[in-house]
């Protein structure tokens, strides 16, 4: 059985209380981050292909803001317009793996409150 759309992103838009050390994705701009990314999607004309949603904790705010891509179960940070561009036009037309904003998996990440978020680089 086939689903309603080849791909689902969520993007988390999740906000923690002011102070958590960990921060959270509503504070970096997750919102505004996913309604642009819904909008160059539908500008893409990919209504049908992919549907992208608000998400909730994906409880990985230290790494900047969280994307998670399905089926594939691929995790990304973003943390500009460049990011989702590339992640919309690389991986949801084509398939391919945007590298460069791959979130490390938590079974490697060191849970730190001074931790950092990485930026996404070229």
């Amino acid at each position: 059985m086939e689903g309603r759309f080849k791909r689902h992103v969520f993007v988390c838009t999740n906000k923690r209380e002011d102070g958590n050390p960990k921060g959270c994705c509503a504070s970096k701009g997750g919102q505004d981050l996913r309604d642009k990314m819904k909008k160059r999607a539908a500008e893409l004309g990919l209504h049908g292909l992919v549907r992208i949603n608000n998400a909730g904790c994906l409880d990985a705010c230290d790494q900047g803001i969280a994307i998670v891509i399905y089926p594939e179960q691929v995790w990304y940070r973003a943390v500009s317009l460049e990011d989702i561009e590339e992640i919309l036009q690389k991986h949801i037309i084509n398939g391919e793996v945007v590298e460069r904003c791959l979130m490390e998996p938590a079974a490697t990440r060191v849970k730190h409150p001074v931790i950092q978020p990485k930026k996404c680089t070229k």
